[in-house]
């Protein structure tokens, strides 16, 4: 069979990276092109464009990149065309991919699968719409979107385990064959201004996101609500694979911070606390059971945070909290970012009664989330479903 997969961010090239993985497991003869990262093109196939041609957040930069991702856009639908696969598989990144699943539906007879399910649950529920007509299969990595679909909007979809679950599991159990707590491969400072080496400190661990408009907004007030603790603790920030490292130059220089690339679980698997943006991240945070602060700093924060209680059809932003469907975690968005309040929520998370809260509700969501493998029961549905249809 032939596999059209696209992409849009970091996280989508490793969980599709994973998914063809194991359709070459079920299939094979599968044949991949894709609009995606290195981490797909590492299992195969044709990569026409990166991902990182793609990823643009907010309304300002996506209004100046609005030729370069149309011209993406047109170059995605002919090859599309051109390419003929036997389906179209479609990685979250909603914005991008839902016009993608319009043109294709209306253009061929080419079936859309669409793997990492549209967060329409968040906001912008209209899209029901649209991926009712222009969706064959979904497939969802969140349990609570089972109701949403199926029985609020009368949409069966494939619920099939968590990825994210699966490769930290993965990961923990492959460390326990290697040395566990390696050192980290940091760059920056390492030691007190003594000369004293800070390696045995503990670690403040900074997610400021993957892309450079969330690293410009939520970085500056991580790195000043964590100043009281760099005697203490060693503080690491996790560099997201497609920013380069001048990028956080700008940012650290200065700053008694270190930064990893490429050794988040590294990381995770080591820290004793995290200031998280919100995002995937936040539930790799948990999985790690490291307690955290959940902060996403916003343009206008009043105003977000009052159309944020009257827009959202959700209470909570991060992943942690909407699986447990109460908090769990400590959300800071909007009005309430602001570097005293991160602060305030770090110390209490860092010993005492709040923090042994937080991880026996990192116990919840690992009962909720199971043991299912998420890429090898989605690669066995779509195959059974291909093969069906050729049949």
């Amino acid at each position: 069979m032939k596999y059209y997969l696209i992409v849009g961010e970091a996280s989508g090239d490793l969980h599709a990276s994973r998914l063809m993985r194991a359709l070459k497991n079920v299939d094979s003869e599968a044949e991949f092109r894709f609009f995606g990262g290195d981490m797909m093109s590492e299992v195969g196939g044709t990569r026409v464009r990166h991902y990182r041609e793609l990823a643009y957040m907010g309304f300002i930069p996506v209004l100046i990149h609005l030729p370069t991702i149309l011209r993406n856009m047109k170059t995605c639908k002919r090859d599309i065309i051109e390419w003929q696969p036997d389906c179209v598989i479609l990685v979250d990144y909603p914005g991008f991919n839902l016009d993608i699943a319009k043109y294709v539906k209306s253009n061929t007879n080419i079936p859309v699968y669409y793997y990492i399910s549209p967060k329409i649950w968040a906001w912008k529920e209209y899209r029901i719409k649209n991926i009712k007509r222009d969706v064959d299969e979904l497939f969802s990595i969140l349990p609570f979107e089972v109701d949403f679909f199926e029985k609020k909007h009368n949409y069966p979809i494939h619920y099939v385990g968590n990825p994210t679950a699966d490769e930290v599991r993965e990961w923990i159990d492959n460390s326990r064959k290697e040395v566990v707590g390696s050192p980290l491969a940091t760059e920056g400072r390492s030691k007190e201004e003594g000369g004293r080496s800070k390696e045995n400190c503990p670690v403040i661990a900074l997610l400021a996101g993957s892309r450079r408009q969330e690293i410009k907004d939520n970085l500056p007030a991580m790195l000043e609500a964590v100043k009281p603790y760099e005697k203490d603790y060693r503080i690491v920030l996790a560099g997201a694979p497609s920013i380069d490292n001048d990028y956080y130059r700008q940012f650290v220089d200065g700053q008694n911070v270190e930064i990893v690339y490429n050794q988040t679980y590294s990381l995770l698997s080591q820290a004793h606390a995290a200031l998280v943006t919100s995002g995937t991240a936040t539930l790799e945070t948990a999985l790690f059971r490291v307690p955290q602060v959940v902060c996403y700093e916003t343009p206008l924060p009043k105003l977000i945070g009052w159309l944020r209680k009257r827009v959202l059809n959700v209470k909570y932003v991060s992943l942690v909290n909407l699986i447990a469907n109460r908090e769990v975690v400590r959300e800071l968005v909007a009005d309430s970012f602001t570097v005293d309040n991160i602060r305030g929520e770090l110390s209490k998370i860092l010993d005492g009664p709040e923090r042994r809260k937080m991880l026996d509700g990192y116990d919840e969501i690992w009962n909720i989330l199971g043991d299912s493998k998420a890429p090898e029961n989605t690669a066995n549905i779509m195959y059974s479903i291909l093969n069906k249809s050729t049949n």
